[in-house]
């Protein structure tokens, strides 16, 4: 049989397509009449018996690789999305891809779902601002404000606006830093508030009263309230405001408690209220990551965060196994052999397997005995070697996933300017 695909001929003898039936040359064998055999080509030559494809050669001459030799790859220089669609249209299964080309098919899948994600979300958020936009006073403001929180490359104002809540944002940090000051927290702890006390909870109050302002004007210009509050960095705003209002009425209600005469259960009573107090005050420290909102980098590493979950859980599981496997040796040489018995348990050495794993040493158990040096040599180089092996992945993962978040940026920035 002639098979012509883009002009190249190839002679296959028909015991070749009788190996895969299934296949689009396959069927060819059971065609009966004309009208059968142009279902499948897209022209015939009757006279020399020959069958016209009107596709890709290069992919076609991969294909024709397969089904002589059973080795199926993908071509460098073409795209594997495209090498997808010829698999399909000659009717291959992707399963006979070699595991490097499938890896490769794979993660080109999941860029274009991404991008298209992307891309049908701003085609939404255009189509929306045309379908609302008319000549009325309201959808012209609602648009303006639109541009102005969500879309910094929008002008002056978006910027502005920017500008004005990455301040807030690393005023909120320099803040919470100082009020973890001794002189402060032994304020705090005696129920005394000096000027500098209360200096920082009016700054503090200013902070909240911007970001809550924020929060309001974005949860306004959204369409769908449930798909907003389902955001991640909306959920992290909530989580980081609502702690201030609720350490308020908590401390209005410890005051009025105290005020009252009370024993031994009044005392732990403000003992707790004063704990979770400190501990809602520490959630203030979520304010940093609103920086997200503005930065491409930690954007960056949020995807590659979501994207290396598997590399993250092999290396949760290497760090897991070695600990296991170290600590109980150390342990042994130390309590065994060793002249100082800083190694009480196995349990303990847990905590001696991880920092020396990681090569972050704190120095507060140290073995003494050689056959503990021994071990804990061996546990430093294992802890490198196993650490290292999926870095490459995460690091070429990271490199792409800032390309393409670059690449949406300048799309979203021409397509604004345009």
């Amino acid at each position: 049989v002639i098979i012509n695909v883009g002009g190249i001929k190839y002679k296959v003898p028909w015991t070749t397509l009788e190996n895969c039936p299934l296949t689009r040359l396959g069927k060819l064998k059971s065609c009966n009449n004309y009208d059968e055999i142009m279902n499948i080509c897209d022209d015939y030559d009757v006279s020399c018996n020959e069958f016209f494809f009107d596709r890709n050669p290069s992919a076609f001459r991969t294909i024709m690789t397969f089904l002589t030799a059973g080795k199926l790859r993908l071509l460098r220089e073409m795209c594997a999305l495209s090498f997808q669609e010829e698999l399909v249209y000659w009717g291959i299964e992707e399963d006979h891809l070699e595991w490097c080309c499938k890896k490769r098919l794979r993660q080109k899948e999941e860029e274009a779902a991404e991008a298209r994600l992307y891309e049908g979300e701003m085609v939404f958020s255009e189509t929306t601002q045309c379908a609302f936009q008319d000549n009325s006073r309201l959808s012209l403001c609602m648009q303006k404000l639109r541009d102005m929180v969500e879309n910094p490359h929008s002008g002056i104002p978006g910027k502005i606006f920017a500008c004005i809540s990455i301040s807030f944002v690393a005023i909120t940090a320099v803040s919470l830093c100082i009020s973890t000051m001794p002189d402060v927290r032994e304020e705090e702890d005696r129920g005394e508030c000096s000027q500098k006390c209360y200096d920082i909870f009016v700054l503090e109050t200013v902070c909240v009263a911007w970001f809550s302002f924020e929060f309001l004007l974005r949860s306004i210009q959204a369409e769908n309230k449930c798909a907003f509050l389902k955001t991640p960095l909306n959920i992290i705003d909530i989580l980081a405001i609502l702690p201030f209002y609720i350490s308020l009425i908590v401390d209005m209600a410890s005051t009025k408690n105290s005020s009252k005469p009370s024993g031994g259960a009044g005392n732990k009573y403000l003992e707790r209220v004063g704990l979770v107090l400190r501990f809602l005050r520490a959630l203030r420290i979520l304010y940093v990551m609103r920086l997200a909102r503005h930065s491409l980098g930690l954007q960056t590493l949020g995807l590659t965060v979501r994207r290396c979950t598997r590399e993250f859980g092999l290396l949760l599981l290497f760090l897991c196994v070695a600990m296991a496997l170290f600590s109980p040796l150390v342990y042994l040489a130390e309590s065994e052999l060793g002249a100082k018995q800083e190694f009480t348990s196995v349990p303990t050495s847990y905590w001696w397997a991880v920092i020396s794993m990681t090569t972050v040493g704190y120095g507060d158990m140290v073995p003494r005995s050689i056959p503990g040096q021994v071990v804990a040599l061996s546990s430093i180089l294992s802890g490198i070697l196993l650490m290292a092996f999926p870095v490459t992945s995460i690091f070429h993962t990271f490199s792409r996933s800032y390309s393409e978040l670059k690449e949406q940026q300048q799309r979203a920035a021409s397509r604004q300017m345009r």
